[in-house]
């Protein structure tokens, strides 16, 4: 890093990204990693210890933890807690404000490095950009575009209880079903206005946002790209709607099933394939009609996402979501301009036509499950897979759907040997043996359903 260089990124950029801080001189740096729920790691430190070409040592440990913060042995790491350390090399691209902060700080995404300078295979941010170099392989570039859906809610400070929504300006709860209501939107017009303000201090673009059905759901479209730019932008989002939330007394929450009588919370994902080269869409021809690529990126959807249901419905409670109702699909059929199907076609022109993935939670770790989506098509596209018949109605439970448990899901991802090597076998075996744990975690748990109704009548 130059003088120039070092002087640009203590004046320049942190002007550019802190200018509601005013002419405050830059305090803090954050840089972080996102971990393998896809919440944030890292270190803090002043501003003036910030290297931008140097580097920063986190034990590899912290890859190894389940959800609720336990450790998972494995047999097949060698010398697994000598805990040695991993490498972070700041992704300058990445640097943006934390405008809730109280200090004037950026945070900076890095990239993950073992100590001989390869991608550590294990870290999420890395199994995304093994996928894009298949592609890129192939001389083929993806563009994503995720739809993110969550709640806001009621403080809940005691686990014990049930979630519920919050009271919006009117001093009312509010209601569910007022899917695309301007009036549901701005009973929280306060939080998404700073949702608005934080997100313009960061330099990340919304195109829409929307109320969904639930109570307190609300839905934020992000523009489409690159899919390492989205990934990251989604990590950056999320962060940013909680702080938000905090802002004003409420939780914000991308649990994809928070209450019992509410619809879940979705990442849908739009898919479409570029040339590298001229950047057209080869999922369309010349005359506007779809390509042989177009279907077999169908096809190996239909396939492969589902054995990948665990990196896009990660937890127990992901599988609450994906049961049939509240137009969250349990199927993989495709058709165009279909809710209930999980793999939709949106009605656009030829240069726009595109993949929309539908069965992904919110709760699902961005970097991880558009890898897995990606993945699913690329090795449609290779193998030329075809796909079902689309549907012409709508459509629910088929036998071929979606598994109904993580421990069902998790027996799938374990057969798709194809699927493993393309997002690489090192990770998937980390991420199997992480969720079993958390699995077994969770059935030693004794729920108030069986104590109401099993305590006593058993």
């Amino acid at each position: 890093m130059t003088d120039n260089d070092k002087a640009k990124w203590m004046t320049e950029l942190p002007r550019a990204f802190l200018e509601h801080k005013g002419t405050r001189r830059l305090d803090e740096v954050e840089s972080i990693i996102p971990d393998i729920v896809g919440m944030s790691r890292g270190k803090t430190m002043p501003a003036h210890k910030f290297d931008a070409t140097g580097t920063t040592f986190l034990p590899i440990s912290l890859f190894y933890q389940t959800i609720s913060g336990e450790y998972v042995d494995m047999d097949e790491i060698e010398n697994q807690w000598m805990e040695q350390d991993i490498v972070l090399r700041p992704d300058m691209s990445t640097a943006t404000a934390v405008p809730w902060s109280v200090d004037a700080s950026v945070q900076i995404i890095n990239n993950i490095e073992t100590r001989d300078g390869d991608d550590l295979p294990i870290a999420p941010r890395n199994v995304l950009r093994r996928v894009m170099a298949l592609y890129a392989a192939k001389g083929w570039r993806a563009v994503v575009a995720p739809e993110l859906e969550f709640y806001l809610t009621k403080p809940n400070t005691d686990p014990t209880d049930d979630i519920q929504p919050p009271v919006g300006r009117t001093g009312r709860i509010g209601a569910r079903q007022q899917a695309f209501s301007m009036v549901a939107v701005d009973e929280f017009g306060d939080v998404i206005d700073t949702i608005y303000d934080y997100t313009e201090a960061q330099g990340l673009e919304i195109d829409t946002i929307i109320q969904e059905g639930g109570a307190g759901q609300i839905e934020i479209n992000l523009m489409h790209g690159d899919p390492m730019v989205l990934a990251d932008q989604v990590f950056y989002f999320k962060r940013t709607i909680r702080e938000a939330a905090l802002k004003h007394g409420v939780f914000a929450t991308f649990m994809a099933k928070p209450m019992r009588d509410q619809p879940g919370s979705a990442m849908h994902i739009h898919q479409s394939i570029v040339d590298a080269k001229t950047g057209q869409n080869i999922f369309s021809k010349a005359d506007g009609t779809p390509t042989d690529t177009f279907y077999h990126f169908i096809g190996g959807s239909q396939k492969h996402l589902q054995n990948a249901i665990p990196l896009l419905a990660p937890y127990v409670n992901s599988y609450r979501r994906l049961a049939g109702a509240y137009s969250a699909p349990s199927n993989l059929e495709w058709a165009a301009d279909n809710r209930t199907t999980g793999i939709r076609i949106p009605i656009s022109g030829p240069d726009a036509r595109r993949v929309e993935n539908r069965v992904t939670g919110s709760d699902a770790n961005p970097y991880l499950a558009i890898a897995a989506s990606l993945a699913a098509g690329y090795l449609g596209m290779i193998n030329g897979t075809m796909p079902r018949d689309a549907v012409n109605k709508e459509i629910f439970e088929t036998d071929d759907g979606l598994p109904h448990s993580l421990f069902a899901a998790l027996t799938l991802f374990e057969e798709d040997t194809e699927l493993q090597e393309a997002l690489g076998t090192e990770f998937c075996t980390l991420y199997r043996h992480i969720k079993n744990a958390e699995l077994l975690e969770y059935q030693r748990e004794i729920s108030p359903w069986e104590r109401e109704h099993l305590l006593l009548n058993a």
